[in-house]
């Protein structure tokens, strides 16, 4: 799902103005270039963030303490500024929804390795993250 990310300003004494320039990619045969900068700064509560580039809006990330958990809401309203995005969505909704449902699944799995990781669950080394898009296809390209 993402294929790099840079860090192309470090935050500011409050915590605000970090920018992230990240390259993203489903299964569908485009990527997409994009930068977060972070608008509030990282607490215990949550952070918000603004997105530019082939995305464009907003998002706000939201803790709250439910017993021995927390609780994690995520408000993220953006619009596609890439053209192809936007010239093919009345479309290709259907993929294009299907291609978002399949990223949010990787990063969720993802997510959930880092979890164990984190928590001592496995050992590194048996902890893979999903693998590229494709990757049948770059295998047989090398060979």
């Amino acid at each position: 799902m993402y294929l790099d990310v840079r860090e192309l300003k470090a935050a500011g004494a409050d915590g605000t103005g970090r920018v992230l320039d990240m390259v993203t990619k489903g299964w569908l045969p485009y990527s997409l270039r994009w930068t977060i900068t972070f608008t509030e700064p990282v607490s215990a509560s949550g952070f918000a963030v603004a997105a530019d580039g082939d995305f464009v809006g907003t998002g706000r990330w939201t803790f709250t303490q439910d017993g021995p958990q927390v609780a994690i809401t995520y408000d993220w309203r953006i619009g596609a500024a890439k053209p192809l995005l936007r010239r093919l969505t009345w479309l290709m909704r259907p993929i294009f929804s299907a291609n978002h449902l399949w990223a949010m699944a990787r990063g969720e799995e993802s997510l959930r390795l880092e979890l164990r990781r984190r928590r001592g669950d496995a050992a590194p080394s048996d902890i893979r993250p999903p693998g590229p898009t494709f990757a049948w296809l770059a295998k047989r390209r090398r060979a």
